[in-house]
């Protein structure tokens, strides 16, 4: 299963779509503007919240929640490193690997393909491909995706 996410590049706070591989509308995320860390929101396209991300605020090294319905399924954390970033998932048993910088990435678990992503270039926007290997996994493989964007894009905001 595949899913296409297209941010919008002037825009307040996060609002963009997330849609199947026929172009229809699957999801709707929309971000706080006015709130202590990064929250955002997903929504299915009859209006219900299908996850919730949360930023710790307090934290040494960037830290994210990953809520579905009124679960906490994981815990995204950047890990410290010098060069290359690193991201650990905890509460799912995935391992993410790639290179996050050209946003060329996969997650599995015990070897196996949860969701492959990858970025499309000369695009007007941020423009990601994400091959959900499961369909079971996908509320889940999105909002993790989701996370790590989240955390790359405060790190790219913090560095200028």
């Amino acid at each position: 299963m595949k899913l296409y996410i297209k941010q919008k590049v002037f825009s307040w706070g996060d609002k963009f779509t997330v849609k199947d591989v026929s172009g229809r509308d699957r999801y709707y995320v929309e971000g706080e503007v006015f709130s202590w860390g990064r929250k955002l929101h997903v929504y299915d396209m009859g209006g219900r919240e299908a996850a919730f991300i949360k930023q710790e605020v307090f934290s040494f090294l960037p830290r994210y929640y990953v809520f579905v319905g009124d679960e906490q399924v994981a815990e995204i954390v950047k890990e410290f490193s010098f060069f290359f970033p690193k991201y650990s998932i905890e509460g799912l048993g995935w391992s993410i690997d790639g290179r996050f910088t050209a946003h060329d990435y996969e997650i599995t678990k015990s070897g196996r393909p949860i969701v492959t992503i990858s970025k499309e270039w000369m695009t007007w926007g941020d423009s990601y491909e994400l091959d959900i290997a499961d369909p079971h996994d996908e509320i889940v493989a999105l909002a993790v995706v989701l996370t790590i964007d989240c955390v790359m894009d405060a790190a790219s905001a913090a560095s200028t």
